[in-house]
């Protein structure tokens, strides 16, 4: 049929001339696109509506695109973030801090005395706790990177791809026109920036915490060294951060066992039967020859970060060595999710 032209509606339609039914037809980027007739304003995607003064050009497709990608990375956090079971996570997280706190100023007698004088123990920079609420958020830190951040960031990320697959809801995100590989990418950044977001409200939680049962102050370094209040707590950012990045590496692998399963549960599982495993083998002392290339044997490096000067060598030891895990499988998840028949 030959090309008909609506001058009536000012865009040129190449399905057929009679107005009087829906034609459906898909864009360049490949999303359906329904045109309800001449009389009515197309109805399109965000990226056709902006090209639909001219012709597409180079530029204007790569803006499409990233339009597309920054739409999907959108949803998917959105998506991430409304789930009963990442806010029981964060919930969960956030109480870790309070009962710290909480067990620190009972032992205290009221924040008085002295963790180490009643026995010490605990996690690292809970004798200073009564000396600085401040330490709250080194201390509750270093008690939930080993356990129960990674875990949270397993369970979510273990679930991007193959909740979606159980749900039957995979394939009908691959119709958006971004693509397997843009959509792997928003998944994978979905689940980093809940990485942060998990950090942020351990470190928040134990601030609030700190600032309420015990004295705020200047800050003693591990160096020995006194540092002001303002400084410490831009210490205490820096090692959120660190933190935060210290998960990018469970988070690869989680994304990269998701894209096995075909069920959610069964990939959150495994991604935290493999973390439950690989923290175990970090602890036997005849495999200390592989010790340092187990994503979380440099996890505990952010202490470094609370001396005077500040001490980078394992820190940056740690975030190579994640770079490293999310490089291998991120390569894997995308060679096999590229590759994968979705039927579901």
């Amino acid at each position: 049929m030959s090309r008909a032209e609506h001058t009536d509606t000012g865009h040129t339609d190449t399905g057929h001339t009679d107005t009087g039914h829906t034609d459906t037809r898909r864009a360049d980027t490949g999303r359906a696109v329904q045109d309800p007739g001449a009389g009515a304003e197309p109805l399109r995607d965000a990226p056709t509506a902006a090209r639909a003064a001219g012709p597409v050009q180079t530029g204007d497709r790569g803006a499409s695109r990233a339009l597309w990608t920054l739409g999907i990375f959108r949803s998917e956090l959105l998506t991430t973030l409304r789930r009963w079971r990442t806010l029981a996570l964060l919930g969960v997280l956030a109480a870790v801090p309070v009962l710290i706190g909480i067990a620190v100023w009972v032992e205290t007698g009221g924040g008085g005395g002295s963790v180490e004088s009643q026995g010490g123990g605990g996690p690292a920079f809970i004798t200073q706790i009564t000396n600085n609420g401040l330490f709250l958020v080194f201390a509750a830190l270093a008690a939930t990177l080993p356990v129960f951040l990674p875990m949270a960031v397993g369970v979510v990320a273990g679930d991007a791809i193959a909740g979606e697959a159980s749900a039957g809801t995979l394939r009908y995100l691959l119709v958006a026109p971004a693509g397997r590989t843009r959509l792997l990418l928003a998944k994978y950044a979905s689940v980093l920036v809940f990485c942060l977001i998990a950090t942020l409200v351990v470190a928040a939680s134990a601030l609030a915490v700190g600032a309420l049962l015990f004295p705020l102050g200047e800050v003693t370094t591990i160096s020995g060294t006194t540092i002001s209040f303002g400084e410490g707590l831009l210490r205490a950012v820096l090692v959120a951060g660190v933190v935060a990045a210290s998960l990018a590496g469970i988070a690869a692998i989680g994304l990269f066992v998701s894209t096995l399963a075909g069920s959610g549960i069964a990939a959150m599982a495994t991604t935290v039967g493999l973390l439950i495993t690989v923290q175990i083998l970090d602890t036997i002392p005849q495999l200390d020859a592989v010790h340092p290339y187990l994503f979380p044997h440099h996890w505990m490096s952010f202490s470094d970060l609370m001396r005077e000067p500040l001490y980078w060598d394992e820190v940056q030891q740690n975030l190579g060595l994640q770079a490293l895990y999310v490089g291998v499988f991120g390569s894997a998840a995308w060679a096999r999710f590229t590759t994968k028949d979705v039927n579901s």
